[in-house]
């Protein structure tokens, strides 16, 4: 599928800031065999007194802003035309719980791409023993990494309700998980947990939803901003896969990935500081159109 994008984010301060430094990440990726960031623009309002763009350890592209002057509102635009391919789950080749562990210990590597990475607690996602006896009530002796990854996601999807009045971007998983209720951050990060939990490395995934359905089907939720799921390690025969708990599907060609990481702290489209007072207003809109050949 081919997809033109465009992405705004705006904040609007109370009490212009004095100064600011963010950090944005929100083009997409390119990644072999799935995905092809065609063209991409990205665009800020004012115009930073510095930016710079590098690649940050997961591989995104971050784009570095610096402002010393007052200003009132900040405004944020992406484009992008991108070509993603589908990636449908093939045979099941994930091994059984005892034989993952002993593939994690057997694997030394600590690059990018690494499951070590997310083997363990990360800035965001503390251990949670609500959250792990879930987990465990979940798994089935005998059953693969793939199926219980499978299990969770659509237990995730069946016991949680999609509400985006519920939460906030600051809400904790262990909220989260006691209100039942949330948006897709707060279903990947429980998700996450869980897996986790039972010795299964996952990941979180930020990027784009497509927000015009195919016929005759209806529009998936979350798509009006971006978009959060479940990035799994299957075993060393297996790899990574990718689950989607809010719509309970696996990615496919309609998920378009901005960036991988731990949880959201490390994907989080603008993190950064400012000097200011009072309150803020924030703006996001998103549209994934697909582009007809």
């Amino acid at each position: 599928m081919l997809y033109d994008l465009s992405l705004h984010m705006g904040y609007h301060y109370e009490v212009p800031a004095s100064g600011a430094r963010h950090l944005l990440r929100v083009m997409p990726l390119s990644l072999t065999d799935r995905q092809r960031l065609i063209a991409g623009s990205l665009s800020v309002s004012p115009t930073a007194d510095e930016r710079g763009t590098f690649t940050d350890f997961f591989g995104q592209q971050t784009t570095s802003i610096l402002f010393r002057g007052p200003h009132a509102a900040l405004d944020i635009r992406m484009q992008a035309r991108v070509q993603v391919e589908a990636t449908p789950l093939t045979a099941d080749l994930s091994p059984e719980l005892p034989k993952l562990r002993q593939e994690l210990a057997d694997l030394w590597s600590i690059d990018a791409d690494s499951p070590h990475h997310l083997a363990g607690p990360s800035p965001r996602l503390a251990n949670n023993a609500d959250i792990a006896a879930y987990a465990r009530d979940c798994a089935r002796p005998g059953q693969t990494v793939r199926e219980i990854a499978i299990a969770l996601c659509t237990r995730i999807h069946k016991d949680f309700k999609y509400d985006p009045e519920a939460t906030t971007v600051d809400t904790s998983p262990r909220e989260a998980f006691q209100l039942k209720r949330g948006v897709c951050q707060d279903f990947s990060h429980v998700m996450i947990i869980a897996l986790r939990s039972l010795g299964i490395p996952a990941g979180y995934v930020s990027g784009f939803l497509r927000t015009i359905p195919p016929p005759g089907k209806e529009r998936l939720e979350g798509a009006d901003a971006m978009h959060a799921w479940v990035r799994i390690w299957c075993g060393k025969a297996a790899g990574y896969i990718e689950l989607d708990p809010t719509n309970n599907i696996p990615a496919s060609a309609d998920h378009i990935v901005v960036g991988y990481g731990r949880d959201y702290s490390d994907v989080a489209p603008v993190i950064g500081v400012l000097k200011s007072y009072g309150s803020h207003r924030t703006v996001q809109a998103v549209d994934v159109i697909p582009v007809k050949g």
